[in-house]
């Protein structure tokens, strides 16, 4: 259940963090142009509206959100090389645990927590920049956006790329 509910929020915060970024491009745009995924008025190619979009932002507020994607988009930028390394590292210390003859639990759980924190690291991110646009956005905003994140959940959520795995069922090695 903990693992369904964290996937649940995570899901949800993704989908929002993508929804926020993409629309405020949209929105700030003075030219009508169109993208492989965002066309006029907020409607993407599979024919669902960007909830953002449907939020009726004023020029403030559009302003507002995409400074504070830009600053949460070049926090993430500046981390990218040292996460690359710490990836890379982290790969070899799996790499060196699985050819072992015998397996190190304690090492094992060390790796285990080092990716929690940082699954956890993200998340909280994740949240900030969520409540910081929440803050931009007035009582009615708030509460259209909600409506229509959860209409959205509701249908099942097609545009992630594990989304084409959703209903089929898992095959082991």
């Amino acid at each position: 259940m903990k693992k369904l509910l964290m996937g649940s929020v995570l899901a949800m915060s993704s989908i929002f963090t993508v929804t926020a970024c993409t629309s405020v491009n949209a929105t700030t745009d003075t030219t009508p142009t169109t993208s492989k995924m965002q066309h006029k008025d907020g409607m993407k190619k599979d024919g669902m509206r960007d909830p953002m979009s449907q939020l009726d932002l004023t020029a403030t507020q559009q302003a507002q959100i995409k400074a504070i994607m830009q600053a949460q988009h070049s926090d993430r930028k500046a981390d990218r090389t040292k996460n690359k390394a710490e990836r890379a590292q982290m790969q070899q210390q799996m790499q060196a645990l699985t050819n072992s003859s015998t397996l190190n639990t304690a090492a094992v759980n060390r790796l285990a927590d080092q990716q929690a924190a940082k699954t956890k690291q993200r998340f909280i991110e994740r949240v900030q920049t969520q409540h910081a646009i929440s803050q931009v956005l007035t009582a009615e905003q708030r509460a259209k956006l909600a409506k229509l994140q959860a209409e959205k959940m509701a249908k099942g959520y097609k545009g992630s790329k594990h989304g084409k795995m959703h209903g089929k069922p898992h095959q082991g090695m």
